[in-house]
């Protein structure tokens, strides 16, 4: 089983794949999945360095966005129905922060 992942600019978080389902190809500047990949909005920490009931508190939770993507040679085509800033728009895979390198 082949995975890929990559940081996604406009949720700024990690999505990730496996294939099967989906296909991979490539790496870094060359990564291509297939089928596209969507990523539906779900509950997120502002601040997971807090203390257990700090961290469950309401003010603490946001709603990550609904990201719906192709990924084709090194670039993320973001679809029309994502909910967040680079909806409809191409950009080239950034790197992987440094704490996810490995």
């Amino acid at each position: 089983m082949t995975h890929a992942k990559f940081w996604c600019p406009g949720c700024d978080d990690l999505h990730m794949v496996s294939d099967p389902p989906w296909q991979v190809a490539g790496q870094g500047e060359s990564l291509t999945i297939s089928p596209s990949v969507l990523v539906y909005g779900h509950k997120k920490f502002i601040n997971e360095d807090l203390e257990w009931d700090a961290l469950l508190a309401p003010e603490n939770i946001t709603m990550s966005p609904r990201c719906h993507s192709f990924v084709r040679n090194g670039h993320i085509e973001f679809l029309s129905d994502c909910t967040h800033e680079l909806a409809g728009q191409t950009v080239a895979l950034p790197e992987l922060p440094e704490w996810l390198r490995s």
